[in-house]
């Protein structure tokens, strides 16, 4: 009954501290990067005071919209909220890892961009139609890599279950290997343009033709656009997190062990930290790449993985 208590609080404090967490990820990546291009910058806080003036402000329907325009980022939303809740943050063993299946992950990261692209088709405007469809491309790429990687991760630690990963990858002690190394640029490859980060999207341009995410959003506000913003906001968080679980576990605290959870937090933030700045120098120098060179710079990420799952399914071989 205890271990059950102290699962339920480790996992109430998960969702409430990534939840709370999510827009100061957007302000501090923004911060810095203001910072290394030898700006001030907008204030840290300034997501959640947009957030708040969107919920205060009415939202406009277009004329076009059908009755499921309202729905769209409400579904995106929601898909990525369950995401978060589901991808281990600061502890292993909380209620919801037995849930945490990467196919299900996959499958809500999926959900999530299908009501987004839905969304930008919804009123046949030209820019949200032109951001659906280059998403649904880089989509098919995405996911490919993606899936590629769980067969690797599966090989290694015997199942596709990310706390599963996680304490399998801690336990062995793994070092530094090429099969890894490739899996972990895959994995940023497919994080970034999930992410609608520099070099496949600009999340701070404006140039019509060249956006992506913010193509599909241009026909909402109010509400309805702070959930998309605050769903954008959420899956920054959940790629981090799934980084941060599998290829850096240590030190992640275990739900049943209360006296783990401190250092469990502080190595936690530390993390957010360490990727926000390396997402940070990494966005300002490199440029934004032309659209018709994602699908290159994805199928280099599937051909990682892929190399990645052939040289663990070779070790796991020779081992055995």
């Amino acid at each position: 009954m205890l271990g059950f208590t102290l699962a339920f609080i480790a996992t109430c404090l998960h969702v409430a501290l990534c939840f709370a967490v999510a827009p100061s990820l957007i302000g501090t990546t923004n911060k810095l990067r203001a910072w290394l291009l030898g700006r001030r910058g907008p204030p840290l806080l300034l997501p959640y005071w947009h957030l708040a003036k969107l919920l205060r402000k009415s939202t406009v329907l277009p004329d076009t919209a059908t009755d499921l325009f309202t729905f769209w980022p409400l579904g995106a939303m929601l898909a990525m909220a369950v995401s978060v809740m589901l991808i281990p943050g600061f502890s292993t063993g909380l209620l919801t890892g037995p849930a945490a299946d990467a196919i299900t992950i996959v499958g809500l990261f999926a959900l999530a961009r299908a009501a987004t692209m839905l969304g930008g088709l919804e009123t046949g405007a030209g820019f949200g139609g032109a951001g659906a469809a280059r998403e649904a491309l880089f989509g098919i790429f995405a996911e490919g890599a993606l899936l590629v990687l769980l067969l690797a991760f599966a090989l290694l630690a015997r199942t596709t279950n990310i706390d599963g990963i996680a304490n399998d990858f801690r336990a062995a002690h793994l070092g530094i290997s090429v099969s890894l190394g490739f899996a972990l640029a895959a994995m940023l490859a497919v994080a970034l343009t999930e992410a609608g980060r520099i070099p496949t999207d600009n999340p701070s341009g404006h140039l019509e033709l060249a956006m992506v995410h913010e193509a599909m959003a241009l026909d909402y506000s109010g509400r309805l656009l702070a959930l998309l913003d605050y769903a954008g906001a959420l899956r920054l968080l959940a790629w981090m997190n799934l980084i941060g679980t599998i290829f850096l576990p240590f030190g992640m605290a275990r739900a049943g062990d209360v006296l783990s959870w401190p250092l469990g937090l502080v190595l936690w933030a530390l993390k957010l930290a360490v990727m926000a700045v390396a997402l940070c120098l990494f966005e300002v120098s490199r440029a934004k790449m032309r659209v018709f060179r994602v699908p290159e710079f994805l199928g280099a990420a599937l051909l990682l993985g892929m190399l990645a799952s052939v040289f663990l399914f070779v070790a796991a071989r020779i081992g055995a």
